[in-house]
């Protein structure tokens, strides 16, 4: 028989009972078809409103199905009023850490947030409509000058305070977004490529960079990888909790095997795989530091960053043949509109096309 756990709380500002349970479809059915109750996908929990009489409904609907308990008696305090800001940012870093946002993520939605407090002060966030969400859009892009990429953090924080705290409906809070930039990515030939690894002397920081080129890895990704996490029998490098907090599998290419194994004779890391100081892993300043004096010293003088070894890594992938759906695969990117771009950036195919002006008399 299933056991239900009840809380009596107030959600949405409403008093409500908050009833969880393991996967029971029987259970849910005969809560929504004869108890009216809603599913909170917040909460993780169906909901039904806390009015005299409720509970004994309840009751009678799962008679026989389920283990239902005494109603308590107190009911959680309503949370603290959200113009109490500090308060309002301990519940959003809460909230992040539960549903499993990326650090990263969650040092954006924190600072796009505090930035947003800080506009409105002294007015409740309750009384922040759409219209006064347009003005500060307005101001971060007259006043601020931000990017469409800092526009869009700000939206997603914007939405995720107002849906999943406040737990407004999201058709009433839906900023608008900047329209996308098509731009792009900056692509180093393979020569290029060949030219900046040489200039790297260091066996550690030789094996970083290999690691990123020759798997197609985010710099984040190649600071978590662990000793355990290179598979040399199936010549496969696993990805663990990456961007969206996916894991996949990426290759393990047989020169970055050599240079992998001369390295872990020489350093033995225990944990990760790029150990920095005290065992932590290798910071990706340290990497970016790295990439920045071997572009300098190979004399390449387009712009570099460690994310263009992987804009590089998936273009002459495609530039030798390899299916797009493969390239995205390795990529870890959910959808193949995003892979897309490479085409765009390609050498493939173009050199059997001739200039118009070369068939001019001029």
């Amino acid at each position: 028989m299933v056991k239900i756990l009840v809380e009596r709380v107030f959600h949405r500002g409403q008093p409500r009972l908050l009833l969880r349970f393991p996967y029971a479809p029987d259970v849910s059915g005969r809560l929504k078809a004869e108890v009216g109750a809603l599913y909170s996908k917040t909460h993780q929990a169906w909901y039904v409103d806390d009015v005299p009489g409720q509970w004994e409904r309840v009751h009678e609907a799962l008679n026989g199905l389920a283990e239902v308990p005494a109603l308590p008696l107190e009911r959680n305090a309503p949370p603290r009023p959200v113009a109490d800001y500090e308060y309002a940012l301990e519940r959003v870093r809460e909230k992040l850490t539960i549903k499993g946002y990326a650090a990263s993520t969650q040092k954006t939605y924190m600072e796009q947030l505090k930035l947003f407090f800080r506009f409105f002060q002294g007015r409740r966030p309750e009384t922040v409509d759409r219209a006064a969400i347009e003005q500060y859009q307005r101001h971060l892009v007259e006043k601020k000058k931000v990017s469409r990429s800092t526009q869009n953090q700000a939206v997603n924080a914007i939405k995720f305070f107002y849906e999943i705290i406040l737990g407004g409906p999201r058709e009433v809070y839906w900023p608008d977004r900047p329209l996308r930039e098509f731009k792009l990515p900056s692509v180093l030939d393979e020569s290029e490529v060949e030219a900046i690894l040489r200039q790297v002397v260091n066996l550690k920081h030789r094996a970083i960079l290999f690691t990123i080129y020759s798997a197609g890895l985010r710099v984040s990704e190649v600071c978590r990888l662990r000793v355990q996490d290179v598979d040399s029998k199936r010549k496969l490098l696993m990805i663990r909790a990456s961007k969206g907090n996916a894991d996949r599998m990426t290759l393990l290419s047989e020169k970055l095997l050599s240079v992998l194994r001369s390295y872990y004779r020489a350093y033995r890391p225990r944990s990760f795989l790029f150990e920095g100081a005290g065992g932590a892993a290798y910071s990706t300043r340290s990497i970016q530091k790295i990439l920045k004096d071997a572009v300098r010293k190979a004399g390449v003088k387009k712009q570099v960053s460690v994310h263009t070894l992987r804009h590089s890594f998936a273009t002459h992938l495609l530039e030798r043949g390899t299916d797009l759906r493969y390239i995205q695969a390795l990529l870890g990117h959910k959808s193949s509109k995003t892979t897309e771009i490479y085409a765009h950036v390609t050498k493939r195919g173009m050199e059997k096309i001739t200039s118009p002006l070369d068939n001019l008399d001029v």
